[in-house]
């Protein structure tokens, strides 16, 4: 049985406070200067950030002392529900309304309700016989006449471990199904001459490059052509040297395989052989992004989104039939597991990767 620790908002602090502790892990509470409370998980080998009340986002990830966070504008993050006015964390539930830029007959916010959702609910799990801590929360939207769910997502650490599963459910709660959409939004930090291998074939058929330009960037000179050249041979991009021309994004859609035991896997295999890796199932996600941006002030890889819709909004995206019609009191999950392996298990990752592809 585990351990369970409800939490409170009375307890986050200006002041970092450990509240739990013994001789593999370390949790503290403390707020950031902004107001938004924040919950530390510090092991031997991870240093990792997670926002209870906010989207239960995890702001910042480190393992083996190295941030696999993206480089953003944000040092902190700021108390709004806005997407671009804190934008910056390793990890966003995305969802549930619409996912992407909202369409001219969308009512739904960029990215969707969840990102900065203020959820209700807090708590821990600690499991010492499994050597596992858990950073759990619930949400419950409800709005008269159009919706009413709960969100309840998890947040797991092994005490040993490199890399943390995270897992959301979703149920409908009222007696009419619900339009169900969500993307997961895992934002690592890219390295010079990292290298993207994933389970897809790498053809221009399942490696496809988003040609539009939303409204909301403004395309520096090149970028144009640099798409094209994408869209032609997708492998240009799979090296990613520093003068890649990803300003101000980049965002393909990816026909990801999966192996056997239902898992695929994503990773940025780094030049001293370790890497950053994302694993999830395509039968909960069936549809993969990619978002790559290297500019002056933001640094970020999105290795693989696993997702049930594109990012086209709510309105598009149903008219194309991506998205998960949830029954009435149904429940719809995911787990996913994202983090850094070291060079041997990379190898393995790979091998199984290429393996699943027939490469």
């Amino acid at each position: 049985m585990a351990l369970h620790i409800d939490l409170a908002d009375a307890q986050f602090g200006v002041v970092e406070h450990v509240i739990v502790r013994n001789e593999k892990i370390a949790v503290s509470t403390f707020r950031y200067a902004s107001g938004v409370a924040a919950l530390r998980l510090k092991t031997a080998r991870a240093n990792i950030v997670v926002l209870p009340y906010k989207g239960q986002q995890i702001w910042s990830a480190e393992f083996e002392d190295r941030d696999l966070t993206m480089g953003s504008m944000f040092e902190e993050p700021v108390d709004t529900t806005d997407y671009l006015r804190t934008y910056g964390a390793f990890f966003i539930h995305c969802g549930l309304a619409g996912v992407g830029a909202p369409g001219p007959q969308d009512t739904h916010p960029l990215h969707g309700e969840l990102p900065n959702a203020p959820f209700q609910a807090a708590w821990l799990e600690v499991d010492e016989g499994e050597n596992r801590i858990s950073i759990c929360g619930s949400y419950q939207h409800t709005i008269a006449f159009s919706c009413n769910y709960l969100a309840t997502s998890k947040v797991s650490l092994g005490f040993d471990e490199t890399w943390l599963t995270v897992d959301l459910s979703v149920e409908n709660k009222r007696n009419v199904p619900m339009d169900l959409m969500y993307l997961g939004h895992a934002n690592f930090r890219p390295v010079d001459f990292g290298k993207l291998i994933y389970a897809a074939q790498y053809d221009p058929a399942s490696v496809r490059v988003r040609t539009s330009i939303p409204a909301h960037i403004s395309p520096a000179e090149g970028y144009v052509e640099f798409i094209e050249a994408l869209a032609r041979e997708p492998v240009l991009h799979h090296v990613l040297r520093p003068d890649l021309a990803f300003d101000p994004e980049v965002v393909f859609s990816i026909d990801m395989m999966a192996g056997l035991d239902g898992w695929t896997h994503a990773m940025q295999k780094l030049p001293d052989g370790g890497a950053d890796f994302i694993s999830y199932q395509p039968a909960q996600a069936p549809m993969t992004g990619r978002w790559l941006c290297r500019t002056p002030d933001q640094q970020g890889l999105g290795i693989a989104f696993p997702a049930t819709s594109g990012v086209e909004g709510h309105h598009r995206e149903k008219a194309k039939g991506c998205y998960v019609e949830l029954a009435a009191r149904d429940t719809w999950s995911i787990t996913m597991r994202m983090g850094a392996l070291g060079a041997a298990d990379a190898d393995a990752m790979e091998d199984s990767i290429n393996h699943i592809a027939g490469r």
